[in-house]
């Protein structure tokens, strides 16, 4: 009798320790991120405050200043005063994990 390998066509990580885009979404729309942001993906996330979040993944920076990576983008949406101080983005609140996923997300839409 041979041993057949099990395959799967889903692509997703594996590792528990990678953000969760999912999730990302869900604090999204939870968070009120909306509130200020176009975001696609996220129900009533038509604010006009800060720039629409679609097509994010393809900007050059963040906030004109940071380079735009998941990492700076975490940072950014975690801690926006201390990237930035003054400007209209408030500290949320989030943990790393939290602004991580989040990041995910965003970079996963274009």
């Amino acid at each position: 009798m041979t041993a057949v390998a099990a395959c799967s066509s889903d692509r997703r990580s594996t590792d528990v320790n990678a953000p969760d885009p999912e999730h990302g979404r869900e604090l999204a729309s939870t968070t009120g991120c909306g509130a200020c942001h176009v975001i696609g993906g996220v129900p009533n996330a038509n604010g006009a405050v800060g720039p629409p979040l679609t097509g994010i993944a393809q900007r050059s920076y963040i906030a004109g200043m940071l380079p735009n990576t998941p990492q700076n983008l975490a940072l950014w949406i975690r801690s926006p005063q201390s990237v930035k101080p003054g400007n209209a983005m408030p500290d949320l609140g989030l943990s790393a994990r939290e602004a991580q996923d989040i990041a995910a997300f965003l970079m996963s839409r274009y």
